[in-house]
This record gives C-alpha cells, sequence and structure tokens, in this order.
C-alpha cells in the first residue's frame, strides 16, 4: 500500500509541478503543485487585472536604459503585468488549496482502487503461481516418473547384465572344466596309447615267438611228414604183402569150404536129416545220425555214415542226446589239435578226428543237406563255462561247383540278439581260394575257412586260442554278437538232423 501511495503521489507531482516565482515585494512563494494555468482553465472575471496591479521593475533594473517615453509605457507595462501576476498568484493559492483537496479524495479513492488492483494482480499473480506450480509439478512428477522407469530400466538392465555375466561366468567355468577333463582325459589317451604301444610291442614280440614256434613246428610237421610218407611206403608194401596174405587165406578159406562141403556130403550119406546154415546178415547203411537213432542205436558216440549212391563211408560223431537226439556233428573244436587253416581239398573231403575235433567235409555236407529239410544248430562255449547255441529252421549248401554257397533262415537262440552267421548266398572260402567280397582275403588274414562274405561276423574254424585273456585277436574262433570281435571261444558244435525228425 505505501509503495502505491508513494508512486500515486510521484505522477501527481510530475504532473502538477511549477517552478516558484517571486512576487512583487521579492519574496518568492511557497511552490504548491497542481495544473497549469492555462487561459481555457481560468474564469474570466479572474484573469482581467486588478486596478492596483503594477508590474515589477526588477527586470527593468538589470536591463539598458530606455528613452523616456519608452520607459513609461514600460512600466506602466510592467505594473499591469505584476498585477495579473498577483491575480494569477491568488488563483493558483485558491487553485492548489481545491486540487489538494480534491487530490486528497483521488488519493484516497486511487489508493484504494491501487489496494483493490493490487490484491487482484496478487491473486491472479498468486493463481498464476499455482498454476505454474501446478504444472512445475506436474512437468516434476512427470520427470520423476520418467526417472523412476529409465531408473527402472538401468536396473533391469544392470540385473540382465548381471545375470548375463553369471551365465557367461558359469559357462567359462563348464569350458574350464570342460578343458580340464579334456586334458585329463588327453593324458588318460596318452597313457593308454603308450599302454597299447607297449602292449602292441608285447604282442608283436609273443607274434615273433609264435611265429618262431610255428616255423619250428612246420619243420617238425616237415620230418613228421617226412616220416609218415616212409611209414606209408612201409606200409603200402605190408599192404602188398597183407593182400598176398589174404588170398592166401581166402585160398585156405575156400579148401576148408571145400572140405565142409566134403563132410557135409559125408554126414548127409550117414545122417538124412538135413543141416542148414543161417543167412548172412544184411549190412546196414545210413545217411546220417537220424536214421541211426531210428534204427534203435540212441547212445551218444562215433558211428559210420554212407555217401549217397556210393560205397563211400565217413566216420562221424553222433549226438543223441541234445534236443532230442539224431544229430549229426559237422564240426567240432575244444582244444586246438587239429589245425584247421587248411586249403580247399581238406575242407572238400574233411579232416581231423571225429572223437576231437575235425570238419565233416563239404562234399558230404552238401550231399546229405540237399536230400532234405535240414536244421543246423550251433553250440557255443566260453571259457567261463558258458554255453549258448544258435538254431536255423533251414539249412543247406550248394554244391563245389557254386562252391558250396550257404543258405539259412529262422534263426532263434541264445547266441545274441541276431545272428552272426554270415546271409544266405555267402560262399566259402580258404586260404587257396578266396570266394569272399573283400579284397582283403580274408580267409589268409583271418585264418581257416569259412562263409565269410566281407570277413563277416563270425568265424569257427579261425585259430584256437587258449585262455580267457585280453589280448585282441580278430584270426580267432569268434561269434560277435555274443563275444564280440575279438574274443577266442573255447568249444564250438555244429550239427544237423532233419526238420521232420
Amino acid at each position: 500500500m505505501q509503495a502505491a501511495d508513494s508512486s500515486s503521489q510521484e505522477l501527481w507531482h510530475r504532473r502538477w509541478r511549477r517552478p516558484p516565482h517571486a512576487r512583487k515585494d521579492g519574496i518568492t512563494t511557497a511552490s504548491s503543485t497542481g495544473p497549469a494555468a492555462t487561459p481555457s482553465s481560468c474564469p474570466v472575471e479572474h484573469c482581467r487585472p486588478r486596478p492596483d496591479f503594477h508590474v515589477s521593475n526588477s527586470l527593468q533594473r538589470d536591463s539598458p536604459s530606455p528613452p523616456a517615453a519608452e520607459q513609461h509605457w514600460t512600466a506602466k507595462r510592467l505594473e499591469e503585468l505584476e498585477g495579473v501576476m498577483e491575480n494569477n498568484t491568488e488563483w493558483l493559492l485558491k487553485l492548489e488549496n481545491y486540487i489538494q483537496d480534491s487530490v486528497k479524495l483521488e488519493m484516497v479513492e486511487m489508493q484504494r482502487t491501487a489496494a483493490h488492483n493490487q490484491t487482484a494482480a496478487m491473486l491472479e499473480i498468486g493463481t498464476n503461481l499455482l498454476s505454474q506450480t501446478m504444472e512445475q509439478n506436474i512437468k516434476l512428477t512427470d520427470v520423476e516418473m520418467q526417472m523412476l522407469n529409465q531408473t527402472s530400466r538401468l536396473e533391469i538392465q544392470l540385473l540382465e547384465n548381471s545375470l548375463s555375466t553369471n551365465k557367461l561366468e558359469k559357462q567359462v567355468l563348464l569350458q574350464t572344466q570342460e578343458i580340464t577333463r579334456l586334458h585329463d582325459k588327453n593324458g588318460f589317451l596318452e597313457q593308454r596309447f603308450v599302454a597299447m604301444e607297449e602292449r602292441h610291442s608285447q604282442e608283436l614280440q609273443v607274434l615273433k615267438a609264435e611265429k618262431l614256434q610255428l616255423q619250428d613246428l612246420v619243420a617238425q610237421q616237415s620230418s613228421f611228414i617226412t616220416e609218415l610218407e616212409r611209414e606209408l611206403g612201409s606200409a603200402t608194401s605190408n599192404s602188398t604183402l597183407l593182400q598176398k596174405q589174404q588170398a592166401a587165406l581166402m585160398d585156405t578159406v575156400h579148401q576148408l569150404l571145400s572140405m565142409i562141403n566134403q563132410c557135409n556130403a559125408v554126414k548127409r550119406s550117414l545122417f538124412p536129416v538135413e543141416i542148414s546154415m543161417p543167412p548172412k546178415e544184411e549190412a546196414l547203411r545210413f545217411k546220417d545220425c537220424a536214421e541211426v537213432y531210428k534204427s534203435g542205436l540212441t547212445t551218444s558216440g562215433i558211428y559210420t555214415l554212407h555217401y549217397l549212391n556210393s560205397t563211400e563211408t565217413v566216420k562221424v560223431f553222433c549226438d543223441m542226446e541234445t534236443s532230442g537226439g539224431g544229430w549229426t556233428v559237422l564240426q567240432h573244436r575244444m582244444d586246438g589239435a587239429v589245425d584247421f587253416h587248411r586249403p580247399w581239398k581238406d575242407y572238400k573231403t574233411g579232416f581231423g578226428d571225429s572223437s576231437g575235433e575235425y570238419w565233416l567235409g563239404n562234399d558230404f555236407l552238401h550231399q546229405v543237406t540237399s536230400s532234405g529239410v535240414y536244421t543246423l544248430r550251433i553250440v557255443l562255449k566260453d571259457w567261463e563255462n558258458n554255453e549258448v547255441y544258435s538254431q536255423y529252421d533251414h539249412f543247406h549248401t550248394d554244391s563245389e561247383e557254386r562252391n558250396y554257397r550257404l543258405h539259412v533262415k529262422g534263426y532263434s537262440g541264445t547266441a545274441g540278439r541276431t545272428s552272426s552267421l554270415s546271409h544266405s548266398g555267402t560262399e566259402f572260402s580258404t586260404k587257396d581260394r578266396d570266394n569272399d567280397k573283400c579284397g582283403c582275403k580274408c580267409a589268409q588274414m583271418a585264418t581257416g575257412g569259412w562263409w565269410f562274405d566281407a570277413c563277416g561276423p563270425s568265424n569257427l574254424n579261425g585259430i584256437y586260442y587258449t585262455g580267457n585273456t585280453n589280448t585282441v585277436r580278430y584270426n580267432g574262433i569268434k561269434w560277435y554278437y555274443w563275444k564280440g570281435p575279438s574274443l577266442s571261444l573255447k568249444e564250438t558244435i555244429m550239427m544237423i538232423k532233419p526238420v521232420d525228425f
């Protein structure tokens, strides 16, 4: 309010200020503020000079002395002007009092109006400030929300980065562990490789020793064969001598028979009763052990079988106990006494001893299995005396012209989830007759004669290794789907009999 009053008074002073002037008596009148006197603002009756008005000669005293006529007129004029000035002064004093009274009322009104205006202005300013404050608060709230959102996003990003860092640390740890494990495994493999090298060198030494033993054995066998040839020569000469002795015995027998006939004639002449000789028993012929069993011979053992339409015979072991009996054993491995790494002609005619290890012969096997429908049973035994078998419902082989091609179907048994015997159509191979489907000559590499195909998962005519050792041997007696490719078996039996037995 005081600021408003002071501003109003200052405005009024600027508007109505007048300079102080001197009265005719030289006394300076008190200055008063008000509107400037104009001819249009003063009343007419007050604008006329009074009779006693005279102009002050204070200016004349300062000016140069005019002529006498002019000085008289000038003095008169000055008197008139002084009278006018006095009238104006009085009028101004009255006007000043009037104006002061009016100004006081106007000042009070102006102060009141200014107060109201100022209050309204303050209210408007306050309202504007409140609005601005609210807007600022809203903006601050928005900024705060943005900051919170930004902070939340940063926290989420930090959390994600932390999780990613933890994940990367775990991956790095896993990779480190994997690298450590690979290092350990590499070290283990290196040790194993060194051990395998040592074992391989030992096996090479063993093989070299076995080679030397085999060479010694071959030398012994050569000398033994030479001895056998010599004995055979002597036996041939003995056979000739025996034939001569047999002829002499036949002559003696004929003489005895003639003497008996003469005696019989004498007896008939002396005794009228007729004496008859018992008839000669007809010799029995068997093509397989099933016929032997049907004839009443039900004891397992060695029997003589005849080739079909031939006088040739073969000694064979008949199993009369396993699964109903009647089994013709065509192969038997049990102690390694017989060498099975033989040429084609030996596997054709057969070799070995029917009371021990032997191969019956591919020619006889073809003739028998071609005369009917036969089943094949293979019995296997490992070095822990575990026994299993593989059985095939239909089995036969082709002739020599077709390389004794194998035909099997209907697998069952306990020697593996599937058959280890080569599939149908596989031809027989030996070391001197390669009929397999591999360029490596399986019969020489795996040894023995067998239906190799591409070396195949089985070979029951390989080298007989004694003992259950960890030595890896791929040329032993193997049956892949029971004992794997390198473990040699202890005993094998291959036998056949008719399906309708």
